[in-house]
């Protein structure tokens, strides 16, 4: 300790020095909050994580939603002839769920009235009646997938959807509504049947389409209410 003849005020200031960060070659000036915490070891809570490319994807994309593959499969079942140039084993080739989720849950949707139950008797038609048609298939000889069996049961509906408001605007007609009713029944079950029924079971394609047809004909008593 040094005693001095003389006293004074001894006053001033410390300043922080300056840390910068090197980052890619730029330097960056870090605040003295920020200096605190590194010094300390607490620098891990200023880490940002980088943003992930694959949490950055559109919500469509998250549910494997293609909306031009599902309307290319719309048309493919809704205009079944070959002439028409589609390439409609795309429907089968290439299943989805979202697309014929739709299709039914709209069918069921135009056959409500007021009957609230048929909504559930048609989603569970539609997931057994495909998987009855999966098994016969199967047993028959076939390469098919329950998934494109259930899709191709699904999109085919939709001739059915077609008919519906034809079917309001004459159903006082009961010679014309029947001969719409049993247009859209075959319109439907030509539809699925000339995607499921393939080559490989030749003559025994009866045993497989009857039993389509049989299904799009319980659809459509559904919607109908017989």
């Amino acid at each position: 300790y040094i005693s001095l003849p003389f006293s004074s005020d001894l006053s001033g200031s410390i300043t922080t020095p300056d840390v910068k960060l090197n980052l890619g070659g730029e330097f960056i000036k870090e605040s003295t909050a920020t200096t605190f915490l590194r010094q300390r070891g607490y620098g891990w809570l200023l880490e940002v994580e980088d943003d992930d490319p694959e949490d950055n994807k559109p919500l469509l994309e998250e549910l494997d939603i293609d909306l031009k593959d599902i309307y290319y499969k719309i048309r493919c079942v809704l205009m079944p002839m070959p002439s028409l140039g589609f390439n409609r084993q795309v429907v089968r080739d290439n299943p989805d769920f979202w697309g014929p989720l739709a299709v039914v849950l709209f069918f069921s949707m135009i056959s409500l009235y007021g009957q609230f139950k048929v909504v559930s008797w048609i989603i569970t038609i539609w997931i057994f009646g495909s998987l009855t048609i999966f098994l016969l298939a199967r047993v028959l000889g076939g390469e098919v997938a329950y998934g494109q069996v259930l899709g191709v049961i699904g999109y085919s509906l939709l001739p059915l959807i077609v008919i519906a408001p034809v079917l309001l605007v004459v159903g006082s007609f009961e010679v014309v509504s029947t001969l719409i009713k049993l247009f859209g029944v075959f319109w439907a079950a030509y539809s699925a049947a000339s995607l499921l029924v393939g080559e490989e079971f030749k003559t025994k394609k009866p045993l497989l389409i009857y039993p389509i047809f049989l299904l799009y004909i319980y659809f459509l008593s559904l919607y109908t209410g017989v």
